[in-house]
């Protein structure tokens, strides 16, 4: 279990449940409750291309955190975002990438834990922040 104290879903419906509390407990003081973010400084999930698009940047960025300039729906951000990977669980992880890609007027389709772990052992040995550019330049591999 890792920071919102969950274990890993059997349902839908848990996921989506599971996937609020973690997006209430890490992600909303930033990104807000709405998902609007803070103009310049954090991006938004709503529409987001990072959100709704290749779910292996999206795990990337929750694992290890982003740095640096970002384009977000045609804004630049500029900033930095914590990696959680060391404090949430393959299935928080999963969890909340699901209901970010599910909410906010995104639809796109669910992350399971079993994606989630298999990023995570591909880049264990990664330290650094993620930055767009990077996360761009590895492509969906």
């Amino acid at each position: 279990m890792g920071i919102a104290g969950l274990a890993a879903t059997a349902s839908t419906a848990d996921a989506q449940d599971d996937g609020a509390k973690v997006y209430a407990t890490v992600c909303s003081a930033c990104h807000l409750a709405s998902g609007e973010g803070v103009p310049g400084v954090f991006p938004p999930v709503v529409e987001s291309e990072w959100v709704t698009g290749d779910e292996r940047q999206l795990i990337k960025i929750i694992l290890h955190g982003v740095m640096g300039e970002m384009m977000v729906n045609g804004e630049v951000y500029s900033g930095m975002m914590p990696p959680w990977g060391g404090a949430l669980s393959d299935a928080e992880i999963a969890a909340v990438a699901t209901y970010m890609r599910s909410n906010f007027g995104n639809e796109a389709p669910a992350v399971t834990p079993a994606t989630v772990a298999s990023i995570r052992k591909e880049y264990s040995a990664r330290t650094t922040p993620w930055t767009a550019d990077e996360l761009l330049a590895e492509g969906t591999e």
